[in-house]
């Protein structure tokens, strides 16, 4: 089980204790620096105490597990308006809605990068229609696929 995977099973009880859903869970090296990140969403937004809340009772929690070996900072914030769609159930909540999706090479004949509707995924691959087109890109050749909210 990798270390976000593990964060996760520990993270989840407490975000909905906290009447918050976890979205994802990012684990990344930045510098000579670790970053442990946990991102929160709940209806109608998340506050600055949300993040607290999920902080000041997640720290001791991974404190105890000691999922992690190396020294990391730990960051709770919300998933954003400008989030990354990374589980099923983020396709199943955004299908039908306009994503900007960044692929690892070009696909179709289109950019690296590009705006598409997202309508339909399964295990191997994700669908998008661009401009009347419909396309399915191989997942492992998805880099990111971001939703905006604004």
């Amino acid at each position: 089980m990798s270390v976000t995977e593990k964060v996760k099973t520990l993270a989840e009880p407490i975000c909905g204790e906290v009447g918050v859903r976890l979205w994802n869970v990012e684990f990344k090296k930045e510098g000579s620096e670790f970053f442990l990140r946990v991102f929160i969403d709940k209806p109608g937004g998340i506050s600055i105490s949300d993040c607290e809340n999920v902080s000041r009772m997640l720290d001791p929690v991974l404190d105890e597990a000691d999922p992690i070996e190396q020294s990391y900072y730990l960051e709770v914030s919300s998933a954003g308006l400008t989030r990354e769609l990374c589980e099923d159930w983020h396709f199943d909540e955004y299908i039908g809605r306009e994503v900007l999706l960044s692929t690892y090479k070009s696909v179709d004949g289109h950019s690296k990068r590009f705006t598409c509707i997202l309508t339909g995924y399964d295990e191997n691959s994700v669908r998008f229609n661009v401009s009347g087109e419909n396309i399915s890109v191989d997942r492992k050749n998805i880099s990111k696929i971001v939703i905006d909210l604004f």
